[in-house]
């Protein structure tokens, strides 16, 4: 954990886990594991952007990666809807 693309997507990722975790123990499951795994697999690929462009100072893969922080921020929100009490 060496760049700051780690500890978010990192923080990101154990939200999705804090999630599921919770969700699962519902009686009807709301969600789909598919869900949870777009989610995880834009994580990742933000932490891969993200790291490479911290190594390559490349301005062009830090706005990927911001990008794709931020797509799976909204993704989570707009699918998710962690803060639904429903």
């Amino acid at each position: 954990m060496e760049t700051p693309y780690d500890w978010i997507t990192v923080a990101m990722f154990a939200g999705l886990v804090v999630l599921f975790m919770q969700r699962s123990t519902a009686v009807a499951p709301r969600d789909s594991l598919w869900q949870y795994l777009v989610a995880a697999v834009g994580c990742a690929v933000a932490n891969y952007f993200g790291n490479h462009a911290v190594e390559d100072k490349s301005i062009l893969y830090h706005a990927i990666a911001v990008a794709l922080i931020l797509a799976t921020a909204v993704f989570v929100f707009v699918v998710l809807k962690p803060l639904d009490r429903a």
